[in-house]
């Protein structure tokens, strides 16, 4: 499959590292350069962890990005505190229960990792800030969302695009906010994501609640921990629009043939967007 040839290799050192008071895992090139690189921001599922989605951080890392990815309070893996037990602070079942003050500690890991690499000497020098992107796997993909705008209040200045992956987002359809976000999005999902999907594609649903640039893809036979390291389906492609989007919106680099062509991948299911490219309705490749 020849697309697969201009797919970065993922050839990023990782380190284990305490930023801000936390666990962090970043990810960068190989090669030590000084010069400033855009920044990505990963924010995990529920009981996840910072190292659940090493496939696609090092992928970003070798396409240039610094990524950092923090253990949140609710990790299971990697190091982190929670117990696979564990129970959500609200049950995802009642989003209609769910509001601001939900689940805003892992917002306020974020704004201090934040200011944490402004002032830590091993990465100030190397993070242009300036070129900030956030991405989040299901509750994850709720918490960059919330901070792009999607909780009011949680609302994080200078963030250039956010990709939500398979990301929990039936609270601010319940309470009616998704139109207040400032950053461009690109949502992911999957034919077999049962639980997450469908509030995504539906008529009135996510996508058609925010407001432009946006963008959804979806992929066939692709389950909810397909944006993990468990999953084993679909982990070339979600790489190849993850970094056209996030290439275009936070590197301002011109707009990938994937951002606005619904069959240019294999397993692609359905691909829909509105932005300053064009519009595009809701199409199956197949």
């Amino acid at each position: 499959m020849v697309w697969l040839c201009g797919l970065p290799a993922a050839q990023a050192s990782e380190q284990q590292v305490v930023l801000a008071g936390m666990d962090v895992t970043v990810w960068s090139e190989g090669t030590a350069g000084s010069t400033p690189r855009p920044v990505i921001i990963f924010s995990h599922g529920f009981h996840g962890c910072a190292t659940q989605s090493r496939f696609l951080m090092k992928a970003l890392a070798s396409a240039g990005y610094l990524v950092f990815a923090p253990n949140h309070s609710d990790a299971a893996c990697n190091g982190g505190k929670s117990n696979w037990t564990d129970r959500p602070d609200l049950p995802f079942q009642r989003p209609g229960t769910w509001n601001e003050n939900t689940y805003r500690s892992r917002g306020e890991d974020i704004r201090r990792l934040i200011e944490g690499i402004r002032k830590d000497d091993r990465f100030s020098a190397l993070a242009d800030l300036s070129r900030l992107g956030l991405a989040g796997h299901s509750l994850g993909g709720y918490t960059v969302l919330g901070l792009g705008g999607a909780w009011p209040g949680w609302k994080l200045d200078g963030v250039k695009a956010v990709l939500a992956l398979s990301a929990y987002t039936q609270p601010f359809l319940n309470h009616g906010t998704l139109s207040d976000l400032s950053a461009p999005v690109m949502y992911q999902g999957g034919t077999w994501d049962f639980g997450i999907t469908p509030a995504l594609r539906k008529p009135m649903g996510t996508y058609d609640s925010s407001p432009q640039p946006k963008y959804y893809v979806e992929f066939k036979r692709t389950g909810h921990l397909a944006w993990s390291d468990i999953g084993i389906m679909a982990h070339d492609a979600i790489i190849a629009y993850s970094l056209a989007f996030l290439d275009h919106y936070v590197k301002g680099e011109p707009a990938d043939p994937l951002l606005s062509q619904a069959r240019s991948l294999p397993g692609v299911a359905a691909f829909k967007y509105s932005s300053e490219i064009g519009r595009s309705d809701l199409t199956s490749p197949e």
